[in-house]
């Protein structure tokens, strides 16, 4: 299929058209191409044509909505020791959601099996056998190469290095797939919820630190490593050594994993990032000032690029961002370091988009690869 049917098929899918005059009005296409491609989508079963809408002084328009069987997409985004798996249509509203344990470091086949085989069993308890299954889709904690689709060099990611994830599943599912970085699927997600900004940065503050960008209302990539500020030096009095094997990296500082294992050598055990936020919400000092200098060096390395790329919006996401001196000491870092320009309009808040906004950026960013 053409990307302009992908356009079309979304315009339906979100509620923003119901007709083939809607669609020509908002596409932008001549009534003549978008009834060629509403009849190729209506052959292929992603919509349906059914009673009649308003008249606006001619024959009343047949309404299209999205097919009951036009298909559903099949999205996981995985963490260091879970993984959530989601169900969506193709409007990529979601039909089921469930969290499960899943170790990371148990290495990439393993881990990838235990996700398909989760995948199949909720399509045989959720999804009626005429409903197809469209794409796959997963989010890593670590870089990937937009065009091979491999993982490279990830931080505490064990057997990960170079391992062909979108091969791998195809010997499973003869699909469109996709393989990409979590903070990039959470910042897709999150441009969902501010319909009015167009650049975003989205920063991801769980076990390890990322950051999405998007630009002009489209997830930028780069060549795969774009918005990746877990690796940048800075400013310290000691020495840290990064998984990455440098010297002083933000993540070796103000990562989840990081201040666990500060909290740790204090003397306060803690299991997994929600627990740091539960200390601070508890007021224990140690917890609550290791959140407020990890937010400072966060908010110090942003300022760089706050300055250059200007976003209309910075939002943090990720487990550490329930923590609420976290993201007040990223936002007095950005205000003290940055050009009175660049934070005229600037807003840095908590992501909107919930638990769930990598799985919501996997399903829009995987409909466009099902339609290509």
């Amino acid at each position: 299929m053409q990307g302009a049917q992908g356009d079309l098929l979304r315009l339906v899918a979100t509620g923003k058209a119901e007709s083939r005059a809607d669609l020509a009005r908002l596409s932008g296409l001549a009534a003549s191409s978008v009834s060629l491609r509403v009849e190729e989508l209506l052959d292929a079963g992603l919509l349906a044509e059914e009673g009649s809408g308003t008249s606006r002084g001619g024959r009343r328009p047949r309404l299209l909505r999205l097919s009951e069987t036009a298909g559903v997409l099949a999205v996981a985004d995985l963490g260091a020791h879970h993984v959530r798996l989601g169900l969506l249509d193709l409007s990529g509203a979601p039909l089921v959601i469930e969290e499960r344990p899943c170790e990371i470091a148990d290495g990439p086949r393993a881990t990838l099996d235990r996700i398909a085989d989760a995948f199949d069993a909720l399509l045989a308890e959720h999804v009626p056998a005429p409903v197809p299954l469209r794409g796959i889709g997963t989010g890593i904690p670590g870089p990937v190469d937009p065009l091979t689709l491999r993982v490279v060099t990830p931080s505490r990611m064990p057997g990960w290095n170079d391992f062909p994830v979108a091969e791998h599943l195809a010997t499973r599912y003869d699909l469109p797939i996709l393989v990409e970085n979590d903070a990039n699927l959470m910042a897709a997600g999150e441009t969902r919820c501010w319909p009015d900004r167009r650049n975003l940065m989205v920063v991801k503050a769980g076990t390890g630190i990322g950051c999405g960008v998007v630009v002009n209302g489209r997830l930028h990539r780069g060549r795969g490593a774009a918005g990746d500020i877990s690796h940048v030096r800075v400013r310290s009095d000691s020495s840290v050594i990064c998984a990455c094997g440098h010297p002083d990296c933000l993540e070796a500082y103000a990562s989840g994993a990081a201040l666990m294992a500060a909290l740790s050598e204090a003397g306060i055990p803690v299991t997994r990032t929600g627990d740091i936020v539960g200390l601070v919400n508890d007021a224990i000092p140690e917890a609550t000032s290791l959140v407020r200098n990890a937010g400072r060096r966060i908010g110090e390395v942003l300022t760089v690029l706050v300055n250059f790329f200007n976003p209309d919006v910075v939002a943090v996401g990720g487990s550490l961002s329930a923590a609420e001196p976290l993201i007040t000491s990223i936002r007095a870092a950005v205000w003290e370091r940055c050009l009175p320009l660049a934070t005229r309009d600037l807003e840095v808040a908590p992501a909107r988009a919930g638990r769930d906004a990598a799985l919501l950026g996997a399903g829009a960013l995987l409909l466009e690869a099902a339609l290509t």
